[in-house]
């Protein structure tokens, strides 16, 4: 019995892990049930054994997004001499902008988040405090511009960001943008 418990709750966890990726890539309406869980190597009609509907899928996907994309972003920073520049050089990179399956959540789901459910925006928001409360962390304290700083510098990287993967890798514009969003935050959070 404990080993299809076990079994059952790996099944789940791999369901929300693709659907986060899944969900990054093409938004919440996006990847179908069916799909996520064909990929996942399970029945469609298995779904509500882990989920009592779609929305739950969603809801738990989103998070694992956003904590995913964190971790790893913030995995960048470790050792780093300058952790808010090392922070800046992987967000603001090709490689955050060609990978949006494994990146940042914020930046991949503000659309969603901005036209879907208030627990999704209630959410999103829970975990937006969170990512600029790190921000704040490597700024330092002691300065009341601090959060102001961090505000203006997730902002920026989040909006380079989605400007460069709109553009798409192929344009010229999209290496720019990128560049100079790291120029401007790395400027701006060092000027105060």
């Amino acid at each position: 019995m404990g080993h299809s418990r076990d079994d059952k709750a790996k099944s789940h966890e791999r369901i929300v892990e693709i659907a986060a990726v899944r969900m990054r890539e093409a938004g919440t309406a996006g990847p179908g049930v069916a799909e996520i869980m064909k990929e996942a190597g399970l029945t469609h009609g298995g779904f509500y054994k882990h989920f009592s509907s779609r929305d739950q899928l969603v809801a738990e996907a989103v998070d694992a997004a956003f904590l995913d994309g964190q971790r790893a972003l913030i995995d960048s920073t470790d050792g780093a001499d300058d952790q808010l520049a090392a922070f800046v050089d992987t967000y603001a990179s090709a490689a955050h902008r060609d990978g949006p399956g494994s990146g940042c959540g914020i930046a991949a789901l503000a659309a969603d988040a901005a036209r879907g459910s208030d627990a999704l925006r209630d959410a999103y928001g829970q975990r937006l405090e969170a990512f600029i409360g790190r921000i704040e962390a490597m700024l330092g304290d002691g300065d009341p511009e601090v959060r102001r700083r961090a505000v203006v510098s997730l902002s920026t990287l989040v909006g380079g960001l989605a400007l460069a993967r709109a553009v798409g890798a192929e344009h010229a514009l999209s290496d720019e943008i990128l560049e100079d969003v790291r120029d401007a935050v790395k400027a701006q959070a060092f000027a105060g």
